[in-house]
């Protein structure tokens, strides 16, 4: 793996938000090793995903565009580690890559950003909230069935100046970003987990390596947060079951506590009207089973039609 003094290249999208993820990954294995700064170098990498700002990923492709051009460069060598907001990742990846594991997990509530309210309910009568994620949306429409969503792509930096300067009255970003960033103040309020469930995988930072690549996965092995990844093991499975193509409304959480993991997911139809939801608790043993046990429930229950058709990301 060694070339001159690297030891390790991570790959990273090019966003703020990216880039600080990226360099909280270094800064954690650069000293959990004792290694010099040199030693591990960010490789910046543009995505699809990051290319394509005129539509909704799911017209494009899918949540994969954040990752296609990342793995590519992964299976290509250049690269031995790629890390990604965990909520962007694919339910499924290509032969030869897998999950390393996780950073521990921030806050994984979303916050409202407006420039004139201070919660959903405050929002004035059928005002335009903007957001890419139709899990946002439907939540939104749940509570405020009057309101109008619409496509707001770009960085954070980019969501809060058009929403500042009046383009929308409203839009949705995960606090866990906001903080990392130093902007959590700009947030008119942080909203109530059991009414605003978060994306899967939300508030986590995830490490991607070639399965065979023992040398990489040995170096994040050292900062990965055990707990975090039981977590996501339930969310990830939830969302295999329900989702495997990522077109659809959904929402899981899971949280570890003595031993134990409490999950609870949903599925949304697009415009608010009707949600199915489910919970489970068990062994950290079991939390995968957990939450593909949770999404069958709601397979069982849910009309055909809502897993059938085609959206975007959550």
């Amino acid at each position: 793996m060694t070339q001159g003094n690297v030891r390790l290249r991570i790959g990273t999208r090019g966003s703020p938000l990216a880039l600080w993820q990226a360099r909280e990954v270094r800064a954690r294995i650069l000293a959990a090793h004792g290694w010099p700064e040199e030693a591990v170098e960010l490789v910046v990498i543009k995505t699809s995903g990051d290319m394509i700002q005129d539509r909704a990923l799911a017209q494009a492709g899918g949540k994969g565009l954040f990752t296609k051009e990342i793995d590519a460069a992964m299976l290509a060598g250049e690269i031995h580690l790629a890390v990604h907001s965990a909520k962007d990742l694919p339910t499924f990846f290509p032969e030869g890559i897998a999950i390393a594991g996780y950073l521990p997990r921030e806050d994984v509530r979303d916050a409202l950003i407006s420039a004139g309210a201070r919660s959903i309910e405050d929002l004035p009568r059928n005002a335009v909230v903007g957001t890419a994620s139709l899990r946002r949306g439907a939540l939104v429409k749940r509570l405020r069935p009057d309101v109008t969503t619409t496509l707001l792509r770009g960085n954070v930096e980019t969501r809060l100046r058009k929403t500042q300067e009046g383009e929308i009255h409203a839009t949705l970003l995960a606090i866990a970003g906001l903080k990392r960033l130093g902007l959590a103040d700009r947030a008119a309020a942080v909203l109530d987990l059991d009414a605003f469930p978060p994306a899967v995988g939300q508030g986590a930072i995830a490490v991607t390596a070639r399965g065979g690549d023992a040398a990489a996965l040995e170096a994040f092995a050292a900062v990965s947060c055990a707990e975090t990844a039981v977590a996501l093991s339930a969310e990830r499975a939830f969302l295999a079951v329900l989702d495997g193509s990522c077109k659809t409304p959904i929402a899981g959480h899971a949280v570890v506590e003595g031993g134990m993991v409490r999950f609870r997911g949903m599925l949304l139809r697009e415009d608010g009207s009707e949600t199915f939801e489910a919970a489970r608790v068990g062994a950290v043993a079991d939390a995968a089973g957990l939450g593909a046990e949770a999404a069958h429930d709601i397979v069982g229950r849910a009309p055909a039609d809502i897993l059938a058709h085609d959206a975007g990301p959550r």
